[in-house]
């Protein structure tokens, strides 16, 4: 399966859920390449920023999870090749 390169935006609305976050990511460090994380306490979340380098399934299996956890939103953006 073709690996894709991308970067997946991750608003963590919950801090209770941040915990659930790094678990996911931690069994998914074998595709992420960098990690950003930006607490903004004026609004009162946090923002992380993924570069990814994976294929499709390993990638959706991750942000699906990730996408499961009560007060975090995700969205992703790839290559097409």
């Amino acid at each position: 399966m073709d690996k894709r390169l991308g970067v997946v935006g991750i608003v963590v609305e919950d801090i209770n859920s941040a915990s659930k976050v790094n678990t996911i990511l931690h069994d998914y460090a074998h595709i992420i390449v960098g990690r950003m994380g930006i607490p903004y306490k004026d609004r009162g979340v946090s923002i992380i920023s993924l570069t990814v380098d994976g294929n499709t399934d390993q990638i959706s299996a991750m942000t699906g999870k990730l996408g499961k956890i009560t007060g975090i939103s995700v969205k992703t953006a790839l290559t097409k090749s």
